[in-house]
């Protein structure tokens, strides 16, 4: 078995957590990263979704999972943020890690690039990487595939302008990618409650990623206190 097999063998029918804050966010450090990322595997994660050099290099420290690798930076002229470029895939390549996500969408990239154009050179110059294609919609995963991405993953659904407001997770876009796919499809995205997951396995998905109902707080205690305000106004 090659290493990238290893690679996807190890995910295969378990959990990647996706640990990640923002600037903008009360957790946003490396270090704190690595910590949420040491307590998501002694919890049994496969695997660390993670954004940005510098978070990498700190959880690299602190697990020896998989990890999944992107880069999150904004462009005037695109709205584009998961791995834009060419400089951020060279950071990631050389930041050491297993699988770089990069947005699949069908949405032109900084400086005008389509995905075609894009990840062309992206596989010339990295012709070993394992490479997972965001994805928004049922059509965008299939031409992924066509492209040469290893994985596809529902993570962008509901995220573009084109799909927004769609209910999350996706069962129906990951039910028909993995019913027309022959690559690995990850379920991303919207996943809170334990049945949403265990119905994502029971659809066929090679692994699922949970992000914000583990590791941003923040959300999770909106989800409670939200809870309360519920109860208050069906009172009144």
């Amino acid at each position: 078995m090659n290493h990238n097999s290893q690679i996807l063998n190890q995910i295969k029918g378990g959990l990647v957590v996706s640990c990640q804050a923002l600037e903008s966010e009360p957790l946003h450090s490396s270090f704190i990263m690595g910590r949420m990322a040491k307590a998501a595997v002694e919890g049994g994660a496969v695997g660390i979704r993670v954004n940005g050099p510098d978070d990498i290099a700190e959880i690299k420290k602190t697990t020896d999972v998989p990890i999944i690798g992107l880069w999150k930076r904004e462009y005037d002229d695109s709205e584009i943020y998961i791995t834009p470029t060419m400089t951020e895939i060279d950071a990631l390549a050389e930041a050491g890690v297993d699988i770089i996500a990069t947005d699949a969408t069908d949405r032109i990239r900084p400086g005008g690039i389509t995905l075609d154009s894009f990840f062309k050179e992206v596989r010339a110059k990295y012709p070993d990487m394992l490479f997972m294609a965001d994805c928004s919609t049922f059509e965008e995963g299939v031409k992924a595939q066509e492209l040469g991405f290893d994985i596809v993953s529902t993570t962008l659904a509901g995220y573009t302008k084109e799909t927004a407001g769609r209910q999350l997770p996706d069962f129906d876009m990951l039910e028909r990618l993995v019913a027309t796919l022959s690559i690995p499809v990850i379920c991303e995205g919207g996943i809170w409650e334990v049945a949403q997951l265990q119905k994502a396995f029971e659809l066929g998905c090679h692994c699922a990623v949970i992000g914000s109902a583990i590791t941003r707080p923040q959300l999770i205690t909106k989800r409670f206190t939200d809870s309360i305000k519920e109860i208050k106004n069906e009172n009144n």
